[in-house]
């Protein structure tokens, strides 16, 4: 792991591979994630590059995987999925698994249709033997019917659809039988009776148990229908409307006993079709059980062959076509593990002439690396989040180890709901190796990534919480309170003392309903509670007064150190990229304006604690009023903190004076003096741009550089260039902006912290009132009711505690930590306009399937 201070210093490397062994050094980079690729041939498109028809050979081999996948998938078989990844295949091995695919692929497929047929027959022939079992209810055939001389029977006494009765009619007689869709019947009926003029007489009936579709596999309930007509034309239409409606027509016996028949042939073909099909299935099932032990390695393979000829297509070809040139950023430490890599790849390949690199000059702004453990990753991301930093900037994710947790805990600071915290965190660190838990999505995978993060900010809410003395909105008393009660009752104390102070006696005592312990009188006040807020503020009426003074202040101090903080952050940049003036002309004039006016507010606080006691509480002037004084000069004199008071503020007033007009002027006349002085301001030095490309401010301190370095004087030729790209006008416009925003941020951000005694007051009334509608009615009710009542009421704090109480506010002050530290305190020194480093590393892809047998 390297320095979370920077990012890591990169360089550009040019990378000389031989076309034999380009993808045997590229698969050993890409195991090794050292390096990332620039694309070379940015104007040339996806389909005209050299290896296009190599990276459309994966993604055939990613279908044919695919394929497999989903009929392993479907056929219940676990996928495994191996904790190592296979090297990508050599390409002597890519041609013979493309053969084993693609026959795998053909007889998987064969297989499968003849299964698909088979069980399309099963499903007709069991349809076809329920038509039968039921239609045998729906004509009345009497074979001893005599016939009658009646010219027309009587429709009472025959059954219209009796042979000899249609017989005596003649007509000729069809029948049509099937079966239907339930939701179809009623529109099929009308259609028949429409088109057909009532020449047909449909009878249909429910089957007692649901069949699967043939065609669409669905379970769903059939009808079964015997239609009968007469007439060919008749015959002709009842047809093509059985068509229109999807009915699965099956030709109807016109005797018993070619009814008995067709059921007995059917009884035959359908038990050998059981046997046939369950032999298809097990041969199909010992073919997708022997694919599934390896498909999960080749799939890895193919995925890294792919990324392999993907990469190849970012390089560019030499004038003999015979070597591949790429240029890489690679991290500095990392130079020496490029080159091996190298040379493990030009081994493997066998090549006589070894692929090489060399490192190249450049004027262009590196990408930023910054290296991570599982530690800093959740704290490095939220940094991330605001903007990936610039090359070699400050990184505030060093410091946001420690002062966001601790923002956190200001506004969280309870000691029982920080425990919950840190113990909950503490559970998910403890088993961060589960695989459940590191596959987990959603809102259980956005906690397990930030374990770290709820550790520390459930340790710091623990210390937090014993500092305001608070555990679910009660005290505990630890060592002892430092106030003595008894020490106000008048007996206490000799006659004389008696007469200065309001001392306590038995009919105050009965009287009052409050009683107040003041701090002056001897033995009260016996010293300050070791640690945090003494416990017997939790009884007094005037405690929110006392801790909203107290979380105030605190609030002021913290913010104002924190910004200070950040602006003398900025002092290390502007060391490190070479651009001293910018101390004397930006950060100090930044420091004197924001100590001047807040610095002093702080001094103010602390002095007054340190000075004023209790005795002399009460003439103790207010801070907010010296404050506001400071500005408006009152004409009547004030007594003032200490004497000489109003001389120090007039000059720290001065000084904020002068600070602002050397903020606003200061850097962009002396760019204009160090341009105007210079006869050409360009630079020979080989390096990369600190700052942003085409800057006025680099094309100004390229001459004073070269004089500090010693560098001989440009030529003339570079005069003209270089001074159309000064522009004093935007330089003036941009750091005026910058001032402006600076000394208006200084006050709105200084009342943005009072969000830390804002959300810690919330936080603590909100617990004070669920403990007192909850725990303290559960408490209250007599010994005979109260533990059944005590119980569902600890279960219901419980539940409410940890979804409003840690959830809800949890996520409240998280998110206002992170304003704190995005808007307050970065915006004084980071920039985060740089790019990510992305290294060609097989480590990126992933290897895992889908819940529909896919690979993702």
């Amino acid at each position: 792991m390297g320095s979370l201070f920077r990012s890591e210093p990169m360089c550009l490397a040019q990378l000389f591979l031989q076309s034999g062994t380009a993808y045997e050094c590229l698969s050993a980079l890409g195991e090794k994630g050292l390096v990332q690729f620039r694309d070379l041939n940015q104007n040339v498109s996806s389909f005209q590059r050299k290896f296009v028809g190599e990276v459309k050979r994966c993604e055939e081999l990613e279908r044919m995987l695919a394929y497999l996948a989903q009929e392993i998938h479907r056929a219940d078989i676990p996928l495994p999925e191996g904790e190592t990844s296979p090297p990508a295949p050599p390409l002597k091995q890519v041609l013979e698994m493309q053969e084993q695919l693609q026959k795998l692929e053909v007889e998987l497929r064969e297989v499968t249709r003849n299964k698909e047929k088979l069980r399309k027959n099963l499903l007709e022939l069991i349809e076809y033997t329920h038509m039968l079992r039921v239609t045998k209810t729906f004509v009345r055939r009497n074979v001893e019917f005599e016939p009658t001389y009646e010219e027309f029977p009587a429709l009472d006494s025959d059954s219209l659809l009796d042979y000899s009765s249609m017989q005596r009619l003649g007509a000729k007689l069809g029948f049509v039988s099937g079966l239907i869709y339930q939701g179809k019947v009623e529109a099929f009926e009308k259609m028949l009776w429409r088109v057909c003029k009532g020449y047909t007489i449909v009878t249909y009936a429910e089957l007692d148990e649901s069949l699967e579709d043939p065609e669409t596999g669905e379970v769903i309930k059939w009808y079964v229908f015997l239609i009968s007509f007469w007439g060919e034309q008749i015959g002709h239409k009842v047809k093509k409307i059985c068509d229109c409606y999807h009915c699965h027509v099956y030709p109807y016996p016109s005797t018993a006993e070619e009814r008995r028949e067709i059921q007995e042939g059917l009884s035959t073909r359908i038990q050998d079709l059981y046997t046939v099909l369950h032999k298809t299935e097990d041969y199909l099932r010992q073919v997708l059980c022997k694919a599934a032990e390896s498909v999960y390695s080749r799939a890895v393979q193919v995925k890294k062959m792919k990324a392999i000829y993907h990469t190849l297509n970012m390089c560019s070809l030499d004038v003999t076509n015979k070597c591949l040139i790429a240029e890489v950023w690679c991290p500095e430490a990392d130079l020496q593990g490029l080159r091996r890599a190298l040379e493990d790849g030009s081994r493997e390949s066998g090549a006589t002439i070894a692929s090489f690199m060399n490192t190249i000059p450049t004027k262009e702004t590196p990408p930023t690396l910054i290296r991570t453990n599982k530690f800093t990753e959740g704290f490095q991301s939220i940094v991330d989040a605001y903007g990936v930093g610039s090359y070699r900037e400050v990184n505030p994710a060093l410091f946001s180890i420690i002062t966001f947790p601790f923002l956190f805990a200001v506004m969280f600071g309870d000691f029982g709901h920080g425990f919950v915290m840190f113990l909950f965190a503490l559970l998910l660190v403890l088993n961060e190796n589960h695989p459940r838990l590191s596959q987990s999505q959603e809102i259980m995978g956005m906690f397990f990534n930030g374990r770290y993060i709820l550790l520390l900010m459930g340790l710091f809410s623990v210390y937090t919480g014993l500092i305001y003395n608070d555990c679910f909105s009660k005290s505990v008393n630890l060592f002892g309170s430092g106030w003595n009660v008894s020490a106000m009752y008048s007996a206490s104390h000799p006659p004389a003392e008696r007469e200065k102070m309001a001392l306590w006696n038995d009919s105050v005592v009965r009287r009052s309903r409050v009683l107040q312990l003041d701090p002056s009188v001897p033995g009260v006040f016996q010293g300050p509670y070791p640690l945090g807020i003494d416990p017997i503020w939790n009884l007094a009426t005037n405690r929110l007064t006392f801790l909203n003074s107290f979380k105030m202040k605190m609030s002021v101090i913290l913010g104002i150190i924190h910004m200070t903080f950040g602006v003398v952050l900025g002092i290390f940049n502007h060391l490190h990229f070479r651009k001293k003036f910018n101390i004397y002309l930006v950060s100090v004039p930044e420091l004197l304006f924001l100590l001047c006016m807040f610095g002093y507010l702080i001094f103010m606080i602390i002095y007054k604690w340190l000075v004023y006691t209790a005795e002399t509480s009460r003439v103790a002037p207010s801070i907010l009023i010296e404050f506001i004084n400071m500005f408006l000069f009152p004409s009547t004199a004030t007594s003032g903190l200490y004497a000489g008071q109003e001389h120090v503020q007039r000059l720290l007033l001065a000084v904020t004076a002068l600070a602002v007009p050397v903020l606003f002027l200061g850097k962009p006349l002396f760019l204009l003096w160090l341009h105007n002085g210079r006869s050409c301001f360009g630079v020979s030095r080989s390096g990369y741009t600190l700052v942003r490309k085409d800057s006025e401010e680099e094309v100004s301190l390229m001459g004073s550089q070269d004089v500090e370095e010693g560098s001989p004087p440009l030529e003339d030729g570079c005069r003209e260039v270089t001074c159309e790209e000064f522009n004093f006008g935007e330089i003036l416009m941009t750091q005026v902006i910058h001032s402006i925003e600076y000394c208006l941020g200084c006050i709105s951000n200084t009342a943005s912290y009072l969000r830390l005694w804002a959300l810690s007051l919330a936080h603590a009334q909100l617990s004070d009132v669920l403990w007192t509608m909850l725990m303290r009615l559960g408490l209250r009710v007599d010994k005979t009711y109260g533990v059944l009542l005590l119980l569902p009421m600890m279960a219901l704090f419980a539940v409410l505690t940890i979804f409003i109480l840690l959830v809800m506010e949890g996520l409240s002050a998280f998110l206002h930590a992170i304003r704190l530290h995005w808007v307050e305190f970065q915006n004084k020194f980071y920039v985060g306009a740089g790019t990510k480093f992305v290294p060609f590393s097989f480590r990126r892809l992933s290897w895992k399937f889908s819940d529909d047998g896919a690979i993702a």
